[in-house]
């Protein structure tokens, strides 16, 4: 469910109208609803209600400060996978005791910048990065909370770019290798084992495979507990995912997610952290585009837009769906027509939709790409020196700019060109 709704005839954003933002703000811009991230952020809290727990939200899927404290006053902690991530959320003033902090590579800089800052503690990914956290914990006379993440080797069953649980992705350790790992870091100085992380993928859209994890991870934890770990904080992860288009079925909810996770690791007596991002922004958000023109091809009409691959990569980075609308709401039983739809960028990768039914539409017209709040913005670029989108946050009749959309000079004034040029 989001909030985004045809009101006589046009699309609003809660009580806030589409298009009177795009002539306040101009096209192309992502646009955020309050009241869906409150909504699916709640779903998750209440899917985990009796258990002791805390939704982390996964903040590379959207990462706009306004969106990480609308979330924090919500009592969310954030999961984080690189320093720029945790300076975000503690600029957003969530405390260090509500940050995770995950990731492969997580530098030197990176770790003492959360040892120092405040950490709720490190997903630990390798035996090296576990020695270096000790190193730095030392140094500064600090004691750091750690998970180790571990691989079920357990097959997502999502798109390969995507999944991260399995053998032969980069992420965590061989379960097989666990109890050898937390022996290891048991005896390290600086170190303090508090539980066990797993992630095994994302955009998932059915239940076993994160039961088939869950239930590893359970026996592990009686396995560690019985070798003197005080195991005591289980990070499940996220990776619920959401549904792309109106038609196909509809992934599991987070309420069968929190019954799942209730039946697989409830009798262990952990607190449980999950860290959805996707379910939490992806619906809450939408990128709001013109068309520039409308083109007759040889054998299809194009509609070309102002939006384009860098303002939104899913399309051709993971060949993703994404339902595009009219801001204006067509006439009941109008005839569609196919459309290659596409934007400037000079790659024939610029490429949304191939042969989408959508209702007549013409130059000027305003389209909505639904599902966009997650991975979207996040994800942008400038290139061909195109501007980052703004965002804009609506909240019941109000809507507001937060972040700017930079002018070209912005843009170009950052170049330095050396002395001999």
């Amino acid at each position: 469910m989001d909030h985004f709704l045809y009101r006589n005839g046009e699309l609003y954003a809660e009580d806030v109208s589409v298009a009177d933002i795009a002539a306040a703000v101009g096209t192309p811009f992502y646009l955020y609803s309050t009241a869906t991230l409150t909504r699916h952020y709640q779903l998750f809290d209440d899917a985990l209600n009796g258990m002791e727990h805390m939704v982390c939200y996964a903040m590379k899927a959207a990462s706009n400060q306004a969106i990480l404290k609308t979330l924090a006053d919500l009592g969310a902690g954030m999961d984080v996978v690189s320093g720029g991530e945790y300076a975000r959320a503690k600029a957003a003033g969530v405390p260090g005791e509500r940050i995770v902090f995950s990731g492969v590579g997580k530098t030197r800089g990176e770790v003492r910048a959360a040892l120092e800052g405040g950490i709720r503690q490190f997903n630990v990914e390798s035996e090296p990065e576990l020695l270096v956290i000790s190193e730095i914990a030392s140094s500064l006379g600090k004691i750091a909370p750690i998970t180790i993440r571990v691989n079920p080797d357990v097959d997502a069953k999502t798109h390969a770019k995507i999944s991260t649980g399995k053998s032969e992705n980069k992420f965590g350790i061989p379960i097989s290798k666990a109890r050898a790992v937390y022996a290891e870091a048991a005896a390290l100085p600086g170190i303090d084992v508090i539980g066990i992380d797993v992630h095994i993928g994302s955009q998932l859209t059915e239940l076993e495979p994160y039961e088939l994890a869950y239930r590893k991870v359970a026996e592990l934890t009686e396995l560690l507990r019985a070798d003197g770990h005080n195991i005591r904080r289980l990070d499940l992860g996220g990776g619920l995912g959401i549904p792309y288009t109106r038609s196909n079925e509809a992934p599991p909810l987070p309420s069968d997610y929190g019954a799942l996770i209730k039946r697989s690791v409830g009798h262990l007596g952990c607190e449980i952290e999950i860290e959805p991002g996707r379910l939490i922004a992806g619906n809450a958000g939408i990128l709001v585009s013109r068309v520039i023109y409308v083109k007759q091809g040889e054998d299809r009409q194009f509609l070309i837009l102002d939006g384009a691959m860098n303002d939104l990569i899913r399309p051709a980075m993971y060949d993703a769906h994404h339902d595009i609308v009219p801001v204006l709401e067509p006439d009941a039983g109008v005839e569609q027509q196919p459309y290659d739809i596409v934007g400037p960028v000079c790659e024939s990768g610029d490429t949304f939709a191939k042969n989408r039914m959508m209702p007549p539409l013409a130059a000027g017209d305003l389209v909505a790409f639904r599902s966009a709040g997650a991975y979207g913005a996040v994800m942008a670029s400038e290139y061909n020196t195109r501007p980052l989108v703004p965002e804009v946050l609506a909240k019941g009749d109000q809507f507001a700019v937060i972040r700017q959309r930079p002018d070209f000079d912005e843009i170009i004034n950052r170049d330095t060109i050396p002395p001999w040029l």
